[in-house]
């Protein structure tokens, strides 16, 4: 085991290897692995949560970016029946190559800050084949996906993920559980996909495109960030304020928006 010790965290990669204990074991409960489950691990790094989902019994996949990694890995773990390692980008991985039944997928990773938002955002394009998400991701990105309407932390980023899935944050974790401690503090993350979404949008790629337009510009009114895509008097038809700040509307209200859009553009 001395080898994988040698393997020095590369900051192109966002590498923090988790190495406290105490820890890896509160994540483990956390995530709760049972025999049989399908299970996909992102970036597994060293494998300190690996060890732990394998001896749940858990079908496991995992993917790992760092081409020096798949040997450490595949050392420790390539004998067990139940782990399989893929070596390329989770941005661009297919996670329907799988074939995880629909709504089976369990997905675990220790997520580089640099690309945790993209990553997310690309999951839950397959969020219909995925069960639940267990994440360590930068403190700040947690409380902004857990936020709520009103505040500086509710935007783009808290309204797509929670017109997907449900939010729980679980437990924050010190830079003193990393090795290289990183800069800020971290957070455990448990997201749910609903299985009936609370507020259906008749297309979300235009809510996708509403929210975005709406916090290019936060601090102005909803009328001045959305007049490319809706007039006044279709936000007031939508039941929504035009005056009003991008965060001060709740995410029902932002659908309300985007269905609107639909009716001017049409089903396309």
């Amino acid at each position: 085991m001395t080898e994988q010790y040698q393997h020095r965290a590369r900051k192109r990669f966002g590498q923090n290897f988790l190495h406290d204990a105490g820890v890896i074991d509160r994540i483990l409960r956390s995530i709760h692995a049972r025999e049989g489950e399908r299970m996909l691990e992102i970036g597994p790094g060293q494998g300190a949560l690996t060890e732990g989902l394998l001896g749940s019994g858990a079908q496991l996949d995992v993917v790992e970016l760092d081409k020096d990694l798949v040997p450490i890995l595949n050392r420790q773990f390539a004998d067990r029946s139940n782990f399989s390692l893929h070596q390329g980008d989770a941005l661009k991985f297919d996670f329907t190559t799988l074939g995880a039944a629909p709504g089976s997928l369990r997905v675990v990773g220790n997520l580089p800050y640099n690309i945790s938002t993209p990553l997310i955002f690309h999951l839950l394009s397959n969020a219909e084949l995925i069960r639940d998400m267990h994440f360590m991701l930068q403190k700040e990105v947690v409380e902004r996906m857990a936020a709520g309407p009103g505040g500086g932390d509710w935007g783009r980023l808290s309204i797509m993920v929670q017109y997907h899935c449900r939010v729980e944050h679980l437990f924050n974790v010190g830079p003193g559980a990393f090795n290289p401690p990183p800069k800020v503090d971290s957070a455990i993350v448990r997201l749910v996909p609903h299985t009936t979404l609370p507020h259906p949008a008749k297309d979300h790629r235009l809510l996708e495109r509403i929210v975005r337009e709406a916090f290019n510009q936060r601090r102005k009114t909803l009328r001045n960030t959305l007049k490319a895509l809706l007039t006044s008097e279709a936000i007031e038809a939508a039941g929504v304020d035009g005056s009003k700040r991008p965060e001060q509307l709740d995410l029902a209200a932002f659908v309300r928006l985007a269905d609107k859009l639909f009716e001017q553009t049409g089903a396309n």
